[in-house]
């Protein structure tokens, strides 16, 4: 089986077979076995040993494993599930920043930006009020304000524009 495998940011070319594994065309022969009872595993390259725990799965072919005591973001996956990944992934990149959208219909119950503020990604842009519960809505990307569409104490609409981005 062929993985593409990034680790800290590196990418790989990994094809696993039978007692060898090859990176970039590089051959190794190499084994995997698991310590009964416990999240660590015994890893053997050609003539060298290793000691890995694998204790968190980030996400579906993402790992955050230590080798030898170091720390290493590994992702994993097979050829076709990394090209479907970057396929959505291009996809899912607007042009340029995306306006804030009132997720649902509710009350305005604070802004916390003006036109001209500088913000970054997850930032707090607005209180909103909708069924009876307050939900801060968050900034999808840094950037700068641009306008604000709404004020407080205004009932908005799902979908209605309540802050630009630029």
């Amino acid at each position: 089986m062929i993985y593409v495998v990034e680790v800290n940011g590196q990418r790989y070319n990994v094809d696993v077979r039978e007692g060898t594994v090859i990176v970039d065309g590089v051959n190794y022969r190499a084994s995997l076995q698991q310590v009964a009872g416990t999240p660590v595993r015994i890893v053997s390259v050609n003539d060298a040993v290793h000691r890995m725990v694998m204790r968190e799965r980030v996400a579906r072919g993402r790992y955050r494993l230590w080798l030898d005591g170091h720390r290493y973001d590994a992702e994993a996956l097979d050829s076709r599930a990394r090209a479907i990944r970057e396929m959505q992934a291009s996809v899912a990149k607007p042009a340029g920043p995306a306006p804030l959208r009132a997720p649902m219909p509710g009350l305005i119950v604070q802004l916390r930006v003006k036109a001209g503020d500088m913000i970054a990604a997850g930032d707090g842009l607005v209180v909103m009020e909708a069924m009876k519960m307050e939900n801060e809505l968050r900034a999808p990307a840094a950037g700068k304000v641009k306008a604000v569409h709404v004020i407080v104490g205004a009932a908005v609409e799902k979908g209605a524009l309540l802050v630009e981005l630029e």
